[in-house]
């Protein structure tokens, strides 16, 4: 089972995008590395089914978000 909810992961990322290319084009052009970082997460992700951003969120309780319970 998923720790959280598709879309709210799908959120974070797309807040996350937009807010580093707003950084990357009004404060400094290195907030666009940001942006390729979670580029490359979501990419990642989909081949691994593994997600940073997930267990973060767990840990968190946010958003409807859990942590998995080791099985026995």
């Amino acid at each position: 089972a998923r720790m959280c909810p598709d879309h709210v992961i799908r959120r974070f990322a797309g807040v996350f995008v937009l807010l580093s290319v707003a950084l990357g084009t009004w404060v400094h052009p290195g907030f666009y590395g940001f942006t390729a970082f979670v580029g490359l997460n979501l990419l990642q992700s989909s081949f691994t089914n593994f997600c940073p951003l997930e267990k973060i969120l767990a840990r968190f309780g946010v958003l409807g978000c859990s942590v998995r319970k080791p099985s026995a």
